[in-house]
């Protein structure tokens, strides 16, 4: 008898919501495209602006800030997103529960498909350029880029080893690499949506994670502590040694910023110790199989 997939009920929602959008942006895509028209089948002519986000045409539907998260062009980019949510929906669901894996998509998924609508809304502003106005911000990046983030809070020292042990890797460099690759893949193939949706991605939900998701105190009976203070999830942490020191600083001023602002609340000494508890622990747990429907953290 082949083993039963145990899928928690909000991850199984995500990718049911996923399957659907998908499914009926290119439906609807479809009935307006005809085959032989000048103008290919991606075009932003048959852009869905009730779905998917598009500057020019989608202020009054506000609900797309959370639709196009889910909506996928291809059926390659739709198998990556397919599998983010299938394994590691799985996995954080169980260790933080569904509420707080709600908040956190949400978060990761309007906040910067938001942040992408202004960005794209002023550079058409700047540049006059109507293909601004009419790009399509939609896919599940920024979700990936959260995810990651995610992963390199809770199991930061854990090894992945792909092509049968040819590349080991940990999990703490998971974040840099994917904003590389897709950095170069929008300066050089022209994939600027999902530049800025993983930059957007991680920041955003590294700011979350970082200053306002409350977890139980690592010591038996202690108060609920408000975000994680810890040495190794400072934003410096997330790029290679070399580049620690020229980020470092960046980093610090837009911190010293955001509490002077009253955005974010600083963090004393007790915090940080407390975060350091909390890391370490953490990082004695290690990552379960994700196929493991017993798994936990």
């Amino acid at each position: 008898m082949p083993p039963r997939i145990n899928i928690p009920p909000l991850t199984r929602g995500l990718l049911i919501l996923l399957f659907i959008c998908t499914v009926l942006n290119a439906s609807l895509r479809y009935r307006e495209w005809a085959p032989g028209q000048e103008a290919s089948f991606t075009s932003s002519l048959y852009n869905i602006p009730y779905l998917v986000l598009v500057p020019a045409q989608s202020l009054i539907y506000p609900w797309t800030h959370l639709t196009s998260a889910f909506i996928e062009q291809n059926v390659v980019s739709f198998l990556v997103a397919g599998a983010t949510l299938f394994f590691g929906g799985r996995y954080l669901e169980r260790a933080w529960s569904s509420a707080e894996f709600a908040k956190f998509v949400l978060f990761a998924s309007m906040i910067p498909n938001l942040l992408a609508f202004g960005t794209y809304t002023l550079w058409f502003m700047l540049a006059q350029s109507e293909a601004r106005a009419s790009t399509s911000i939609n896919g599940g990046v920024a979700i990936q880029a959260a995810f990651l983030v995610a992963f390199k809070q809770l199991v930061p020292k854990h090894t992945v080893a792909v092509f049968r042990g040819l590349v080991r890797m940990r999990v703490k460099h998971f974040p840099a690499l994917f904003l590389l690759a897709n950095t170069l893949s929008g300066v050089v193939f022209g994939t600027d949506t999902a530049l800025f949706l993983a930059w957007y991605g991680v920041l955003t939900s590294w700011t979350y994670l970082r200053f306002y998701r409350t977890t139980p105190s690592a010591g038996d009976g202690g108060p609920a502590l408000r975000g994680d203070a810890s040495e190794t999830f400072a934003f410096a942490h997330f790029f290679p040694e070399p580049l620690q020191t020229l980020v470092a600083p960046l980093a610090d001023a837009v911190y010293q910023a955001l509490v002077t602002l009253r955005i974010c609340t600083p963090f004393s000494d007790e915090d940080v110790d407390a975060g350091n508890e909390q890391a370490s622990a953490r990082a004695e747990g290690g990552l379960p199989n994700l196929m493991n429907p017993r798994g936990g953290r």
